[in-house]
């Protein structure tokens, strides 16, 4: 009979060490500079919420120019920014938990205004150029780039935003790539660019957690569907990805659609856990820590991401264990 497993139970993953399964997903603050340094006001950010956590994940840094969405957006583009980042992963340390940043580029949902030319995605869109063959394989040096400076900074590993209708959820959905060469129109060929990103980054992690969330359901009849993200997170898997961190495709983090729901993206997230034997997060609006403990304890995901509730109210993770404790 196995143990009951809650969500104060530690979890070690690789070598590093999560004192709880209570994460905090990438949220961005609007705390970085507008060249998307760390600044003093982003590090009391992390500090302040981290000190209970198992895991904070740290806001999705742009990975190259092209790949911003909007201002005071942090970004790991080049190495100047690599001391900030030093600063940062030595915060979170400090406050006991380990230190992973989320690594993305916006791609087809950048603006001209922000990046200056016309955006890139998988397709040619409306006010979107297409990514041409070889540009692919610059843009997944530019998220191994972005992870070599995350390791040189100290973290110990990346998260890559594959949700949310970010460049690597647009090669992913149909809705958006319409590709006719190998990386558009099956899914096996709407993973390959995804997928040539996590063998690119995982070579530059070395023993480093690798993390990826997966936007596991557009919301949409001709979108992408759970079965698709089953196939994908074993993929991720036999790619040596550590963690599958489930969350919405091109519906966004937060779709009305699900609103009614606590936990709205857990039925993903618990189907993708049946099928892999990676860890698997789960979020969705989740604001009670019994309800997050129970999640846990059910067997529905291993580790539960709070996040407006963390970014609105940064005494929530200590009170929530707090509240556990007590039950105990």
């Amino acid at each position: 009979m196995s143990l009951l497993v809650r969500l104060l139970d530690p979890l070690t993953v690789k070598d590093v060490c999560l004192r709880n399964r209570l994460v905090m997903p990438p949220m961005q603050s609007g705390r970085a500079s507008f060249e998307g340094e760390v600044t003093s006001r982003l590090i009391n950010f992390y500090v302040r919420r981290s000190s209970v956590l198992g895991l904070p994940i740290v806001e999705h840094a742009y990975v190259s120019a092209l790949g911003k969405i909007g201002p005071k957006q942090l970004g790991i583009y080049s190495d100047k920014l690599i001391p900030g980042f030093e600063k940062l992963a030595e915060a979170i340390h400090l406050a006991g938990t380990p230190a992973v940043v989320q690594i993305s580029h916006a791609g087809a949902v950048a603006t001209k205004k922000v990046i200056g030319v016309m955006p890139v995605g998988p397709s040619a869109r409306n006010k979107t150029r297409m990514l041409e063959k070889s540009e692919l394989y610059e843009l997944a040096e530019d998220y191994a780039l972005a992870t070599e400076r995350a390791v040189k900074a100290g973290f110990d590993g990346v998260e890559l935003h594959g949700a949310h209708g970010y460049l690597l959820n647009q090669f992913f959905t149909p809705l958006l790539n319409k590709r006719e060469d190998e990386f558009g129109g099956s899914l096996e060929n709407r993973m390959r660019f995804p997928l040539l990103v996590v063998e690119k980054v995982r070579k530059q992690l070395g023993k480093g957690l690798l993390l990826y969330r997966i936007g596991a359901d557009d919301l949409a009849p001709m979108g992408t569907q759970l079965q698709d993200a089953i196939s994908f997170a074993q993929k991720l898997e036999q790619a040596s990805v550590d963690i599958v961190d489930v969350s919405g495709g091109m519906c966004g983090s937060e779709p009305k659609q699900l609103q009614h729901i606590n936990g709205y993206f857990i039925a993903q997230a618990s189907a993708i856990k049946a099928s892999i034997r990676a860890p698997v997060i789960g979020v969705g609006g989740i604001t009670e820590a019994e309800f997050a403990d129970k999640l846990v304890q059910e067997n529905k995901v291993d580790l539960v991401a709070v996040g407006r509730a963390i970014l609105h109210d940064n005494l929530w993770p200590q009170r929530a264990i707090q509240t556990l404790q007590n039950k105990v």
